[in-house]
């Protein structure tokens, strides 16, 4: 049975960082996007804190979402946890080396308009790159330094496993939805067990439902597909509360990222987490459903 609302914790550790998170957190690419005014960034930031979220997930590659991440959290910086990403993009430098990430914290401070980064993830990289000591040596540094609190990974399959077994990381964040959890019996669990945080983005699967047709983007025809294939109802409780409950209650699991530019979408998803866990049956119907469908081969989607 589910959680009733007042006894549903909105707060868990994540992993053995010492950090303390919101179950729910804020994917921020949205920010990014030149369609969303200023001002709209800085409403969207200041609901989510109101709300309780104080998890924000942004990176270097979604636009201008650290500058407005930055500039919306402003005064109430030390309420937040903030998450960003690198490895890539420096100009002059190569991507994934020692020089990259050092000169990647530091532009995302400037960026971020803060003294240190909470986590600091490698960015979808393949597995031989998590193995370089030069890249390693780097983020020892940030941290011993107090530029970054925590390191990471955020990424998918062979990669991700390798990320969990080197034990040279603090957190990881991977795909987990309703068409995406073959990372939860493997690499998820590992990582839970050996005390890393564990970030679950792309709970809603890119909402494949809103489509009555293939849509273009590879990714979200992926889970468009696969949503076809399990053919699940989500019925009585609709697709949002349905895809977020599972996903931020996943076992090993610490806070599920749901990016969105909308406040009424974040309140949305804010309720079906204070609703606790899905029920027993919902969770056996969507496990039965996905490996009737296969699932069980179905790679994460980066």
């Amino acid at each position: 049975m589910a959680l009733n609302v007042a006894t549903t914790p909105m707060r868990r550790p994540l992993g053995a960082t010492g950090i303390e998170v919101s179950v729910l957190g804020l994917g921020a690419g949205p920010l990014g996007d030149a369609r969303m005014s200023e001002a709209d960034a800085d409403a969207l930031v200041g609901a989510a804190l109101d709300e309780g979220v104080t998890l924000f997930d942004t990176a270097p590659s979604y636009g201008s979402s650290e500058e407005r991440l930055g500039r919306a959290l402003g005064a109430r910086r030390r309420d937040a946890i903030i998450v960003t990403k690198g490895g890539y993009g420096v100009p002059g430098v190569a991507d994934w080396t020692g020089d990259v990430i050092r000169l990647g914290i530091e532009a995302a401070l400037r960026r971020l308009g803060t003294d240190v980064i909470d986590v600091f993830l490698l960015h979808s990289c393949d597995a031989w790159t998590l193995g370089r000591d030069d890249i390693a040596a780097e983020l020892d540094r940030a941290k011993a330094a107090g530029k970054i609190r925590a390191s990471g990974y955020s990424g998918e399959n062979e990669a991700l496993a390798a990320a969990v077994a080197s034990r040279r990381f603090d957190v990881v964040e991977c795909s987990v939805n309703v068409f995406d959890r073959a990372s939860l019996g493997g690499a998820v669990a590992g990582a839970a067990a050996a005390g890393l945080g564990v970030l679950a983005k792309r709970p809603l699967a890119n909402a494949p439902w809103r489509f009555e047709s293939p849509p273009d983007a590879g990714d979200v025809r992926t889970y468009w597909e696969r949503a076809r294939a399990m053919s699940v109802d989500a019925s009585p409780l609709g697709w949002t509360e349905l895809s977020v409950r599972f996903a931020a209650f996943a076992p090993g699991v610490s806070a599920a990222l749901v990016g969105t530019s909308r406040r009424e979408h974040l309140e949305e998803a804010i309720a079906a987490v204070k609703r606790g866990p899905l029920e027993e049956g919902v969770e056996r119907m969507l496990e039965e459903r996905w490996r009737a469908s296969g699932g069980e081969g179905w790679p994460g989607v980066i």
